[in-house]
């Protein structure tokens, strides 16, 4: 799985690309099938927002944003809403098999 982490109005630290290279490789764990991923995390005055495109197997993309105070709870809230995605996604996949 491919990992590139962007910043808009913000420089990416060590520490923020470790804690989002965790977040992200739990997502493995309910799906295998996920080749790449993008992560764009930006600041807007007050606001720190957290967007992510998951490319998961052959031509399906799940996108989630997070907003809030802190960019670690952005961070948490995005893994939260694509682990979700994620889970809801192979449900279907299942389905149209059966």
């Amino acid at each position: 799985m491919q990992l590139s982490i962007t910043g808009r109005h913000l420089d990416v630290t060590n520490a923020l690309r470790e804690y989002v290279a965790t977040k992200v490789n739990r997502l493995e764990r309910h799906y295998d099938h996920i080749t790449n991923v993008q992560v764009v995390l930006a600041v807007n005055k007050v606001e720190q927002s957290a967007e992510a495109i998951v490319h998961a197997g052959h031509h399906h993309e799940i996108f989630a944003d997070a907003r809030a105070d802190d960019m670690y709870a952005a961070i948490d809230a995005l893994s939260d809403k694509l682990d979700r995605q994620l889970i809801k996604h192979k449900e279907k996949l299942a389905d149209h098999r059966a």
